[in-house]
């Protein structure tokens, strides 16, 4: 399989994945910038422990802690908020996020990837498109999010007065 198609279908899938199983992506979105935050800090020490523990683990060892700690916040906010978002028009709008999302988590852990598979990848058509865009990735998928979640806000109001 080209690295093109693999960089596509990490795109597609779960983009689908997040609007069919109506899964908030705006909160995955958000949950995969706490991701990099983990790797950006965590990470390190991470690997510095693993390394006295388990001198011979290698580079994988630490590519598959950052991809951990970058991928476990999105998972568990994607199975907690699983059928989450209700009306049609909300899981048509979740579309938009949960594209953003897919973006920002390629574009996250593609470069946490063993160094020759990352090189692989980057190479690839896709990714030189993908990664021109990662401005607008980012920034655009943000202002979505923070939208989305800001929407929900009457929601909450609504909850708290049937409680009352």
């Amino acid at each position: 399989m080209s690295h093109d198609l693999a960089l596509i279908l990490a795109l597609g899938v779960p983009t689908l994945m997040i609007v069919v199983l109506r899964i908030n992506a705006a909160m995955v979105f958000l949950s995969l910038c706490a991701g990099a935050v983990l790797v950006e800090y965590v990470a390190p020490q991470a690997d510095d422990l693993m390394n006295l523990i388990t001198p011979r683990a290698g580079a994988v060892s630490n590519s598959t802690l950052a991809l951990i700690l970058l991928l476990a916040p999105a998972i568990v906010t994607s199975v907690v908020t699983l059928l989450s978002v209700n009306g049609r028009v909300r899981v048509l709008v979740n579309a938009l996020p949960a594209a953003a999302a897919s973006m920002l988590a390629v574009l996250l852990a593609v470069p946490q990837l063993p160094k020759n598979i990352a090189d692989a990848f980057e190479k690839g058509q896709a990714w030189s498109i993908l990664s021109k865009a990662e401005a607008l990735v980012v920034g655009g998928g943000a202002l979505m999010s923070l939208f989305f979640l800001w929407s929900q806000r009457r929601n909450f109001k609504q909850h708290d007065k049937r409680r009352h």
